[in-house]
């Protein structure tokens, strides 16, 4: 059986295979002329792309026609110069075909590409401007399906279906035309046949919906596992306490129910091109056999019935993609639907429409009567991205309440407290990670919202308790914060920050791939090179997190050295557990439940006892 062009071989199949609960989903007001909107850049490919399709659906049902006039005109009649002609014009018509057909894949694929690269690009640079908060509590996975099976998904509106779609109906409606211009007893006789496949289709295509949703899940909780499993903290957690066996054997169930889904698909799939293929043979067997009789009559020609034949060979894959392109398109839509549903969270930190520069050089950092509570879960999130979706509930309590705090340029202020004190959440606000809910954040006398990101993050550093690394090399992790710089100044940070040493005898040097998250290195090592990244960056205010929380004596002693090199002539907000740290800091901030219960100096809040006496006691006991 001949499949029309712009109908692949399992296109039909596929269409049936799109979840049911799709009929019935309410798109958006607005959603569809939205989507027309991404065509806009490609209006000439399109218009070239569907003209493309009208003709090679009309090259379809030319050529059997053509058939027709070579057995009537030429064979019959045994004039050798029409089967000649006509052979000549059926072989230029294949040619052309198949000119058309690499012409019009080539900007089917272009249209498409370009679709998916303008979609991913817009999605990526939006997900990125999301506060900290969205990536707390969306799914990487979830996120990651946006970037991916979505925006493939919503491709399909703009080549498979738009060009499916012309392309059948104008093959349906010249195959007809033919048709009942041949013979309209036939053509009623044949076109009876065609719920005799439709029915089975249909129920068939439940079948394959549940399938295809199981496999889909499966599959996905086996790359969720593989996930898990494969990055450097989760095989370390699974050599250290895992059950190799029971792991083994738990991936294999899932692998196993993987296949035999695919196997009940492949094999319903075979049904259904089997029972298509079956109603085209009876359709065939109906148009020799009826057609046979007729010709005999002398009503029918022998070219007219091959003709027609060939023409009902190529009726019944338009007809049944047709009859569930609504699903298609909706499925199309409903991933566009899905894209548009993270490109309208608007993020909560956004720069302002005349953005200021804040200005060079050492500049002060002032909190005036700052109120901070985290936001809720619908301003930050979508509840399709998180695995538990409403699971925690926002009730609006303040995290930090009445913070006023003004640090001269070049000073340097510790935040001590218990842990949920607030000190965190405080530096997040300096980074501008998140507004305050009430109150002004102002470095070198400018308002953070009136801030420009750029200066912002030239002015900026920070350096957390656990230093990220990309899994790239120790060179491009530190260009990170400066791109361009060149090997003699990455040597002079590294040297500054005491790790010249090592990464001089690593086996690559810069060019020494670190690992999924720095892991081929210890922590006081990818904290050394986080300063050395730092002061790269050469930020005048500097944000350190609990820096040397969790190192041992003697990477404590190399961080805390290399720090001193970072604080040197910078404004400097620290966050200290070990209180041995900050003793010399101009300002220490103690905070307990979002306020500031203490403020002075070392000597000054030893005398003054409370909250930060009780501290340092606790700490040298001993």
């Amino acid at each position: 059986m001949t499949m029309g062009v712009g109908m692949r071989p399992g296109a039909s199949i596929r269409s049936f295979a799109k979840d049911p609960s799709v009929r019935d989903h309410r798109l958006r007001r607005g959603t569809a002329r939205r989507v027309l909107r991404y065509g806009g850049p490609f209006r000439r490919e399109i218009t070239a792309y569907l003209l493309l399709t009208v003709l090679a659906g009309g090259l379809v049902t030319l050529v059997p026609l053509l058939l027709q006039r070579i057995i009537d005109d030429g064979v019959v009649p045994q004039a050798r110069d029409v089967v000649v002609r006509l052979g000549l014009l059926v072989a230029a018509i294949a040619v052309l075909e198949s000119v058309v057909t690499v012409v019009s894949r080539w900007l089917g694929s272009r249209i498409g590409e370009g679709l998916i690269l303008d979609l991913r690009t817009e999605v990526f640079a939006h997900v990125l401007r999301q506060p900290i908060a969205f990536f707390t509590r969306a799914q990487t996975g979830a996120l990651v399906s946006r970037l991916n099976n979505d925006v493939i998904g919503a491709q399909t509106a703009f080549t498979s279906i738009l060009s499916g779609l012309v392309s059948n109906v104008v093959q349906i409606v010249l195959i007809l035309a033919a048709l009942l211009s041949m013979s309209w007893q036939i053509t009623v006789l044949a076109l009876l046949l065609l719920p005799i496949f439709l029915v089975p289709a249909r129920l068939m295509g439940a079948r394959l919906s549940a399938l295809t949703r199981r496999q889909m899940t499966l599959n996905a909780e086996m790359q969720a596992r593989m996930t898990e499993r494969f990055n450097v903290a989760g095989a370390l957690l699974v050599r250290l306490f895992g059950r190799p066996a029971e792991e083994d054997e738990e991936y294999a169930a899932r692998a196993a129910g993987v296949r035999d889904a695919g196997v009940s698909i492949a094999v319903n799939r075979v049904i259904f091109m089997a029972g298509l293929g079956l109603v085209a043979s009876l359709a065939t067997a109906l148009v020799y056999g009826l057609g046979g009789l007729m010709a005999v009559a002398g009503e029918l020609t022998v070219g007219t019935l091959v003709a027609m034949a060939a023409l009902l060979s190529r009726l019944y894959a338009p007809l049944t993609a047709l009859s569930n392109v609504r699903v298609d398109i909706m499925t199309a839509l409903v991933s566009f639907e899905r894209i548009f549903e993270v490109l309208d969270l608007q993020p909560l930190v956004r720069e302002a429409d005349e953005p200021e520069e804040i200005p060079d050089g050492p500049v002060g950092v002032r909190l005036e009567d700052v109120t901070f509570a985290y936001p809720a879960a619908d301003e930050v999130s979508l509840a399709s991205l998180e695995q538990r979706p409403g699971a925690e509930t926002f009730d609006g309590h303040p995290v930090l309440r009445g913070i006023d705090l003004d640090v001269p340029a070049g000073a340097m202020v510790a935040l001590v407290g218990p842990s949920g004190a607030g000190k965190t959440t405080l530096t997040t606000l300096v980074a501008r990670l998140y507004d305050p809910t009430e109150g002004r954040v102002s470095i070198g006398g400018v308002d953070l919202r009136k801030a420009s990101t750029e200066s912002l993050r030239r002015t900026v550093g920070v350096v957390t308790q656990e230093a990220h690394m990309f899994n790239d090399t120790v060179g491009a992790n530190l260009r990170y914060a400066r791109p361009g710089v060149s090997d003699p100044e990455i040597w002079e940070a590294l040297r500054a920050a005491r790790i010249d040493g090592l990464v001089a005898s690593l086996p690559d040097g810069l060019d020494t791939v670190v690992g999924d998250r720095g892991h081929r290195l210890s922590g006081g090592e990818k904290q050394r090179l986080a300063i050395a990244r730092l002061l790269l960056k050469s930020p005048a205010v500097v944000v350190l997190d609990e820096a040397t929380a969790h190192l041992d004596s003697e990477s404590e002693a190399a961080v805390q050295r290399a720090l001193d090199e970072a604080l040197t002539g910078r404004t400097s907000l620290v966050i200290a557990h070990r209180l041995s740290t900050v003793r010399d800091a101009d300002l220490i901030l103690v905070l307990d439940r979002g306020e500031v219960v203490q403020r002075g100096t070392h000597a000054e809040l030893l005398a003054a006892g409370g909250l930060y006496k009780t501290l340092h006691d606790t700490q040298f006991r001993d």
